[in-house]
């Protein structure tokens, strides 16, 4: 196709309120329409064209080439589906599905739709972590034989917030423990998972508050921790036979801020950018045809699984 990527939103939430503006900026891309339980919610997010009150209004329409998914955890599977079906790609923010299973249905469904499924781990699309993968996939620190990831704190705690609500897919691992697992993932390279091992600290209501994960991915050990209370604590350290590469500060939310990336006794800075303007502009080529980076379903899929075999090994299943 050619031109910008007419852009949908499903949902008008605080993350919704927080990316529209970075859609606005990106190029190659418009925010088309928009949808929510309240029209109005939608209307403020600035779209040039419709603002809906009804999910399935905004999925016919016909100027909308692409949805951006912005709903609950436990909405993010049936919403994909449906929108696969109408004939939209899609970007669904993390988690993209609640299980392997779950995500394994969206690859299928893409495939037979002939559409782009994408999972929003705008972290991704910083190049500084463009840069640390691609480091780590030139070889520069020879075999990696460790991995330490950390994502904790920064979530206030409301029960009506729907990371606390188990049926509406909450809790740590799924909310910020999903970024530790991704960087460990691609960190390893394409090491398979050979065993997996976790701790929960469960909230009252049901969903981990918090834990800690151990995978075995090939010859690569990696420890991973998570939680939605306590210190803010965002890192990903990378080890291997030939040197070391560490994110200290802000490693998964770094935004308008100058970052660094530590190599060995050197560090690299990069200047500020929004990745989620990235993100929104390298998945817009890539539905125009274009070559560009973007989290490919198959990556979406190992992270899933991983999840899953933390949650197993924590349950004793």
């Amino acid at each position: 196709m050619a031109g910008d990527v007419r852009w949908g939103f499903l949902g008008a939430g605080a993350m919704a309120r927080n990316i529209a503006p970075c859609v606005h900026a990106a190029r190659g891309a418009r925010l088309q329409a928009a949808a929510a339980r309240d029209a109005g919610r939608a209307l403020r997010l600035g779209p040039a064209g419709s603002a809906y009150d009804d999910y399935e209004l905004l999925l016919q329409d016909p100027d909308v080439d692409a949805v951006y998914i912005a709903l609950n955890n436990d909405a993010h599977l049936p919403m994909t589906l449906r929108a696969l079906e109408a004939g939209k790609h899609v970007l669904c923010e993390k988690p993209l599905g609640l299980s392997g299973a779950e995500a394994r249905r969206m690859a299928t469904a893409a495939e037979a739709a002939d559409k782009l499924v994408v999972e929003a781990f705008w972290y991704r699309w910083h190049p500084r972590t463009r840069r640390a993968e691609a480091l780590v996939k030139a070889g520069l620190l020879g075999e990696v034989t460790s991995v330490t990831s950390t994502f904790t704190g920064g979530v206030t705690e409301d029960l009506v917030n729907y990371r606390y609500d188990p049926a509406r897919g909450g809790g740590a691992l799924y909310d910020v423990g999903c970024y530790a697992v991704s960087a460990a993932l691609w960190a390893a390279g394409a090491a398979p998972l050979k065993q997996a091992s976790g701790e929960l600290e469960l909230h009252p209501s049901g969903v981990d508050l918090a834990g800690t994960a151990q995978l075995t991915l090939g010859r690569t050990t990696a420890d991973v921790r998570f939680g939605m209370s306590g210190q803010d604590v965002q890192e990903v350290v990378v080890e291997g036979t030939e040197g070391r590469l560490a994110i200290r500060e802000s490693a998964f939310v770094s935004r308008y801020e100058v970052a660094e990336l530590h190599v060995d006794d050197r560090v690299e800075r990069f200047a500020p950018v929004d990745p989620y303007q990235l993100m929104f502009e390298a998945v817009s080529a890539r539905i125009r045809g274009e070559a560009d980076t973007i989290v490919e379903i198959a990556e979406s899929i190992r992270i899933a699984d991983a999840i899953d075999a933390v949650f197993a090994a924590a349950r004793g299943a």
